[in-house]
């Protein structure tokens, strides 16, 4: 389900649920409706939470996960030349060969034409890692964030994973495992896959996260995710697990506390951009209800 038929669908109750906290501020009509505050007076508001898109999960009715949308391939200063994004394209026509070497030339060229567009870097590092190239992994991964240090992807969640692949707290090919999830199919195998995951590499945050999307049972979810917090997770696994938690506990009716946790990230500048659309996302979902 889109999130934006979601929100579409809910927009008009959620102004209704928030009319309550304008009165009380006896604010302007015109004025921005807030729904959440932190002590150091920080706001947001309901417009902060509009024209957002992403995707949710729901499981026999129940909301499970919510994924905001962030136009990453846009993320960078300046204007990126339409020759940059042709070669860019191609780059990754090459890749989806197998052609990978025909593809970081493409992509080395895209960046000599759009040096802070972070995308291409990405793509480089992406590339670089299905090469079996970690190293060179990680340098583009690291140059992506120096690009873009709120994210790009899943660019802070692969150079905190290759990085302590490198200093031996996880075995070498742990990110390439756990990307390659993605690309299975078959539920069963995946499903298997990421239950082997988390006993074999417990120390593996993001394993946790997926595996917790595995589980039925409430509280064996909220264990799998505090599981995933207690590992040391990098940021945007961190963030995307508080998420997570949130919506937890708002099904086990703890309302007040997952608004408050999904305001806290959406706030909070040290959120990676995916957290914080998400964070926004799943409250624009709870609050409409």
């Amino acid at each position: 389900m889109r999130l934006t038929e979601a929100v579409s669908k809910w927009f008009a109750r959620s102004r209704s649920f928030l009319s309550w906290d304008r009165k009380v501020n006896q604010e302007p009509k015109d004025a921005p409706t807030i729904i959440f505050t932190l002590p150091d007076g920080r706001k947001l508001t309901m417009e902060d939470l509009q024209g957002l898109t992403g995707k949710v999960h729901f499981r026999e009715g129940r909301l499970l996960e919510v994924t905001g949308t962030v136009r990453y391939e846009m993320t960078g200063k300046g204007t990126v030349p339409r020759a940059a994004e042709s070669l860019h394209q191609q780059a990754r026509e090459a890749g989806g060969r197998g052609e990978y070497e025909k593809a970081i030339e493409l992509l080395e060229r895209a960046s000599e034409l759009a040096p802070e567009w972070p995308y291409p870097v990405y793509d480089r590092a992406f590339t670089h890692m299905l090469m079996n190239d970690f190293d060179g992994a990680r340098r583009y991964y690291q140059r992506t964030l120096e690009l873009s240090p709120r994210g790009v992807f899943t660019a802070i969640t692969a150079l905190d994973t290759l990085t302590r692949e490198q200093n031996g707290d996880f075995p070498v090919g742990t990110y390439l495992a756990f990307v390659s999830l993605e690309w299975m199919d078959d539920a069963a195998k995946r499903e298997h896959a990421v239950r082997e995951m988390v006993k074999r590499i417990p120390q593996f945050a993001p394993a946790w996260k997926e595996f917790a999307s595995l589980c039925d049972d409430d509280d064996e979810r909220l264990t799998a995710i505090e599981s995933g917090l207690a590992a040391n997770p990098d940021a945007g696994t961190k963030g995307m697990l508080n998420i997570n938690k949130a919506m937890v506990l708002n099904l086990k009716g703890k309302r007040d506390d997952a608004v408050r946790l999904l305001g806290e990230l959406a706030l909070d500048p040290n959120s990676t951009f995916g957290t914080e659309h998400s964070a926004k996302a799943a409250l624009s979902i709870l609050l409409s209800k």
